[in-house]
């Protein structure tokens, strides 16, 4: 991923608006100790160290957009009650534009009450009304998202099934956004996927997945089987199941697939995990980013939310310092052979589409840095076979390189377009392409097609050739030469 991307996705976060619609909640937490039984019932004592209220339901996706930086517009039915006030102070304290909120006084403002113990929770209590709203209540949203689809640039859907999200409000939301070319993107709840026909994209977890289907999803074929059955009956255009501590699966209406791995943490609370996903992928998508790269940020986030206790929200600083973790140090981007062919295994079975290139790379400037960058736009990452200093002598002349292999290997490294950095000694690259097996096999503008080794090999197994012209007047031997004349 694109760290340079992802901080200009924030950078410009402000001046995205996004319409959030679904079951606002309030999340109580009552933090404690327990070390007795109590006397008169079988069950823990805790005394209550530290009460919280906190943002929950759709109001944790309002949360995690305004931490992110996004303006946000809430849409709901609340009650008439000190918990529904309550919320509307929470958002007034955040700026969050509360015109689609509205009273009923019939209904109760759903609040959950947790009691934690050394960082366990031991019982929720549910105050809430799970009815539908009135006809009356329905109309009032469905004008509201008509008058307000069209200053936002997505439309995030929370459904916790207490009676908000009625089909007619759904059918709306999913007109409205067409109208406005606008995504909406849905957290859905419940069995009948149907009812949210015609929206981009749906994000269910595993269990939710196969409770819609009724497919047991054990394998990745039965994954594919549920995940298709869902994007046909519910005309989407893109569903991404999130998988736990084996990461997401996004599914694409045009039948691609891509698996995202989690990254590797201590789970303390999934509390709230599924409204940071629904909260980065809509802002991503509504910044620009295709559904791969906005997946794999929503990715990114679950795995921070997961890290820590309760309903968090997760800040773009937070985010970037994890997209960019690998980047750091180039040492973690330069891998041998076996390991290599590891890591692009690897790849391939989450679907990443590899792409390679090679050379001596002395003596970097610009023209190499563009074509590198041109070579990684064609995948979703590029391996980079570096010649060795005894490979660039025979090729070049003992006299080259003028930079040796290990810092040379250093400074590719460090660029963002290039993900990985593998040394080979040979004279061609041929047995380090026929391990990495990549999809896309990049050379230069002055080679054919036929003149590019490995060219066979990676035509055989499905792969393409593709030639990328360089920066005309930049070459390392041009910049030798103008540095003898101007100082000789």
């Amino acid at each position: 991923m694109d760290r340079r991307a992802v901080e200009s996705l924030f950078a410009g976060a402000g001046e995205i608006r996004a319409l959030v619609i679904g079951d606002l909640m309030l999340d109580e937490y009552l933090w404690g100790v327990t070390d007795r039984i109590s006397p008169e019932a079988p069950v823990q004592v805790v005394d209550v160290k530290r009460e919280e209220l906190r943002l929950g339901g759709a109001g944790n996706v309002v949360n995690n957009l305004v931490a992110l930086g996004c303006r946000v517009t809430a849409c709901s039915i609340i009650g008439d009650d000190e918990n529904g006030r309550l919320l509307l102070d929470e958002f007034a304290a955040r700026g969050v534009d509360t015109a689609g909120v509205f009273v009923d006084p019939a209904r109760k403002t759903s609040k959950k009450t947790r009691v934690v113990a050394s960082n366990q929770q031991i019982v929720r209590i549910d105050r809430e009304t799970r009815g539908a709203i009135s006809s009356e209540s329905e109309r009032r949203l469905v004008e509201f998202i008509r008058s307000a689809a069209g200053e936002c640039r997505v439309i995030l859907v929370s459904d916790y099934l207490k009676g908000v999200l009625t089909p007619g409000v759904l059918g709306a939301l999913a007109d409205f956004g067409r109208e406005a070319g606008i995504p909406v993107v849905v957290d859905p709840k419940g069995t009948d996927y149907g009812r949210y026909s015609g929206v981009t994209i749906l994000t269910p977890n595993r269990k939710e997945a196969e409770a819609a289907t009724g497919i047991a999803i054990t394998d990745d074929g039965s994954l594919c089987t549920a995940a298709r059955q869902l994007l046909d009956g519910a005309a989407l255009d893109a569903l991404l199941i999130t998988r736990s501590e084996q990461g997401m699966s996004l599914f694409m209406g045009d039948g691609r697939t891509e698996h995202i791995p989690t990254v590797a943490r201590e789970v303390f609370d999934v509390t709230g995990a599924g409204d940071t996903v629904l909260a980065m992928l809509g802002l991503a998508l509504a910044g620009g980013m295709p559904f791969s790269e906005a997946a794999r940020l929503a990715n990114v986030a679950a795995g921070i939310a997961v890290g820590k206790v309760g309903t968090s929200t997760v800040t773009p600083g937070e985010i970037i310092a994890e997209v960019g973790r690998g980047h750091l140090d180039s040492d973690a981007k330069i891998k041998n052979l076996d390991v290599m062919k590891r890591v692009a295994g690897e790849a391939r079975n989450r679907g990443q589409r590899i792409v390679f290139t090679n050379g001596c790379f002395d003596l970097i400037h610009v023209g190499h840095v563009k074509y590198l960058q041109k070579a990684r736009s064609l995948g979703d990452l590029l391996v980079l076979g570096l010649n060795s200093d005894a490979s660039v002598r025979r090729l070049k002349g003992e006299k080259r390189p003028l930079i040796n292999q290990d810092e040379r290997a250093h400074l590719l490294a460090a660029l963002d377009c290039v993900d990985y950095v593998v040394i080979f000694d040979e004279d061609t690259p041929l047995q380090l392409i026929e391990a990495v097996r990549p999809d896309v096999l990049v050379k230069g503008g002055d080679y054919t097609r036929e003149g590019v080794v490995g060219h066979e090999q990676v035509e055989s197994w499905g792969g393409r050739v593709e030639l990328v012209e360089f920066v005309d007047g930049r070459s390392t031997s041009g910049i030798i030469e103008k540095i003898v004349e101007r100082y000789s």
